[in-house]
């Protein structure tokens, strides 16, 4: 045999060992996660990273990334509690949780993932933004809104193998009809009239407390200056009544001139007083030019 002849034989022979060979490995990368299919059944799932074997020919390697997808939807249009029709835009963060369930169920397709996953997330969402007023939707917390329906879309998400991480709304639009507009914007108006109101019914409360308080302090302060000028001047009378008295006793006819005095100066002190007294009336004594 002939060095052509042999290698005309090996050759073929060395041909399909390599590519058993090439065929009995796959490469699983950080972030991925495979399955690998026997005659397209599944026979493990939930690969990690790094090199693995798999028999050639028979069984087949499918790789799939698992890290976060944005699965983006359009928007959908939905009622609220008082029948009000408005557009809801929103994008959900998932992941491969369960490759096994993902693949029976979309074929490892991710396109059919999204298709199946949009109707449970919508009808999470429907049944969240129905029990609710326009106004709660578009200004109340929409990480509220989410929440509350999040663990509901999950159960649903977990028979297409993803679990949903987080859902955001990217926008709601208000209906284009200006009567339901208007409605809205006049109730939005009233709540902050009803606001402002409860507002300056406080306020004026608190004016009438605090009037209130400074007239009782008024009155109080006023009750007691008056009463202690009274008693300052029942002191000063004692006083002058103390010192009359004490002029009196050192010099009496002075003090009886003294009183005559003040008793005339009162008497005239208009110039237009007219006394009819007895010529001798003692209250005349010192007007009388007695030599």
């Amino acid at each position: 045999m002939n060095m052509n002849t042999f290698l005309s034989r090996i050759l073929p022979i060395i041909v399909v060992v390599l590519l058993l060979a090439t065929g009995s490995f796959y490469i699983v990368k950080e972030g991925q996660t495979a399955i690998v299919l026997n005659l397209g059944r599944v026979a493990r799932a939930d690969i990690g990273p790094g090199l693995h074997f798999k028999v050639p020919l028979i069984e087949s390697a499918r790789i799939f990334d698992r890290r976060l997808q944005v699965l983006d939807a359009g928007a959908e249009r939905y009622l609220d509690s008082e029948r009000k029709d408005l557009s809801v835009d929103f994008f959900a963060l998932g992941m491969i949780e369960n490759t096994s369930a993902f693949y029976r169920a979309t074929n490892g397709d991710e396109s059919v993932a999204i298709e199946r996953l949009a109707p449970i997330i919508k009808d999470a969402l429907r049944n969240e933004i129905n029990s609710r007023t326009l106004k709660e939707v578009v200004s109340g917390n929409r990480a509220e809104v989410v929440k509350q329906q999040l663990d509901t879309i999950n159960e649903g998400a977990k028979n297409v193998g993803v679990r949903i991480i987080d859902l955001r709304l990217k926008q709601i639009e208000l209906p284009t009809d200006s009567d339901v507009i208007g409605d809205v914007y006049n109730r939005m108006r009233a709540q902050r009239q009803q606001v402002a109101s409860k507002l300056r019914a406080e306020g004026e409360e608190q004016a009438r407390q605090i009037r209130a308080q400074a007239d009782r302090d008024s009155t109080v302060i006023v009750s007691e200056a008056e009463r202690d000028a009274q008693k300052l001047r029942g002191e000063g009378d004692a006083q002058a009544a103390r010192l009359y008295a004490q002029s009196a006793q050192k010099d009496p006819s002075f003090y009886a001139f003294q009183r005559s005095l003040d008793a005339y100066r009162a008497s005239f002190k208009d110039g237009d007083a007219v006394i009819v007294l007895d010529k001798n009336d003692p209250f005349l004594q010192y007007l009388r030019n007695d030599r």
